[in-house]
C-alpha cells in the first residue's frame, strides 16, 4: 500500500521544513507544488490525504480528487478560496488557522485608527505640498474622549483592538449578531447595523466575507455615515464597494479611510483608490511580524500531524465536519 501523501498546493514561504517534518514523521510522502489555478490544484492533490492551500483556489474538482476522508488545511485566517460546499459533499475535513496573527492585526488596526483620527495622513500631505496650516487641515478634530469607534463584527481581533483603544478614552460601539459577551470582553455598546453606521466616528470592519456582508460598505451605507467619519478595513477587501469608497473620499463625503485588504490583490494599477485623498493603504501586511510566519507554519504542521493520525482539526472551518 502506498504511503499517504501531503501536498502543499502553494506557499510563499522560503522553507516548508516544519510541514515536511510533520508529514515524514507520520510516514507520509510530502510534495510541494506551485499551483495557481483550480485545475492545477485538482491535479496536484489527486489521491492526497492532506492538502495545504494558501492562495490557490480549491474547488469541486480538487475535493473529488482527494483521498476519501482527507483534510484540507488553509494557511491563514480566512478560507474564501475553499469551496466549502464541495468539501462537505466529498466528505472531507477542512481546517484553518484563525489565531496565528491576532495581536499583529490588532496592532495594525489600532495604529491605522489612531493615524486617521489624528489626521496624520492629511497633515503629512499638506506639509509635503508646502502648507503650514495645522488647524485648517486638521479641523474638525474632536478629542478621543468624544469619539465613537464602531466595530462591524466583534470577534477575537475586534476585541483585541478595543483593548488597545480603551486607555485613550474612546467610546466603543459594535454590531455583531453572533457575539455573546464573555468575561474580560472590552465594554462596547451593542447596536443595530444602521445605528452603527450613523453614529461611528471611526468604523472598523472585522466581519468575514459572506453573502450578507459582501459590499456592506456601499453608497447606501456611506450615506448613513457622518461626513467627518473614517473607515478602517483589515478584514476582507470584499466588504467594501471600492468605487463607492473612492467616490466618497474624492467628494469629501467621508473624511478618510485606511485599507490593508482589497477586492483584488495586488491592488490593480487602474484602481480608483490610488488617486483619492485621505487614504492610507498597506499591502495586506497587518498579519505580519517577525514571528507570525513561523507561528503560522508551526500550527499548520501540527494540523498535518492531526490529520494523518485521524484526529479532528484543532480549528475546523465553520460549517465543515469537525
Amino acid at each position: 500500500m502506498s504511503p499517504p501523501r501531503v501536498v502543499v498546493t502553494d506557499a510563499g514561504f522560503p522553507s516548508l521544513a516544519a510541514e515536511e517534518a510533520a508529514a515524514r514523521a507520520a510516514g507520509a510522502e510530502f510534495v510541494r507544488a506551485a499551483c495557481g489555478s483550480a485545475e492545477e490544484v485538482a491535479a496536484a492533490v489527486a489521491g492526497a490525504q492532506v492538502a495545504v492551500v494558501q492562495f490557490a483556489p480549491f474547488g469541486a474538482a480538487a475535493a473529488r480528487a482527494m483521498a476519501p476522508g482527507g483534510t484540507v488545511i488553509r494557511y491563514g485566517v480566512g478560507y474564501n478560496n475553499l469551496d466549502l460546499a464541495a468539501i462537505r459533499a466529498a466528505g472531507l475535513r477542512a481546517a484553518y488557522v484563525p489565531d496565528y496573527c491576532t495581536e499583529e492585526v490588532a496592532d495594525h488596526t489600532a495604529a491605522m485608527i489612531l493615524a486617521l483620527l489624528r489626521k496624520l495622513v492629511a497633515l503629512d500631505a499638506s506639509l509635503r505640498s508646502g502648507r503650514w496650516e495645522p488647524q485648517a487641515v486638521a479641523a474638525p478634530l474632536p478629542p478621543f474622549t468624544d469619539t465613537v469607534v464602531g466595530f462591524l463584527g466583534y470577534g477575537r481581533i475586534a476585541r483585541s483592538v478595543a483593548r488597545r483603544l480603551l486607555p485613550f478614552g474612546f467610546r466603543l460601539m459594535a454590531h455583531d449578531p453572533f457575539h455573546r459577551p464573555g468575561p474580560g470582553d472590552p465594554p462596547a455598546e451593542m447596536a443595530a447595523l444602521e445605528t452603527l453606521f450613523a453614529r461611528a466616528d471611526c468604523l472598523s470592519l472585522h466581519a468575514p466575507a459572506t453573502p450578507e456582508t459582501l459590499g456592506i460598505l456601499s453608497r447606501r451605507t456611506i450615506a448613513l455615515m457622518k461626513p467627518t467619519a473614517v473607515v478602517v478595513n483589515t478584514a476582507r477587501g470584499d466588504l467594501i464597494d471600492e468605487g463607492a469608497l473612492a467616490e466618497a473620499l474624492a467628494t469629501g463625503r467621508l473624511a478618510g479611510a485606511a485599507l490593508d485588504v482589497f477586492a483584488t490583490e495586488p491592488l490593480p494599477p487602474e484602481s480608483p483608490l490610488r488617486a483619492v485623498p485621505n487614504l492610507l493603504m498597506t499591502p495586506h501586511a497587518a498579519w505580519y511580524s517577525d514571528s507570525a510566519v513561523a507561528r503560522l507554519q508551526a500550527l499548520v504542521a501540527e494540523e498535518i500531524a492531526r490529520a494523518l493520525r485521524g484526529d479532528p482539526p484543532r480549528c475546523p472551518v465553520p460549517g465543515t465536519a469537525p
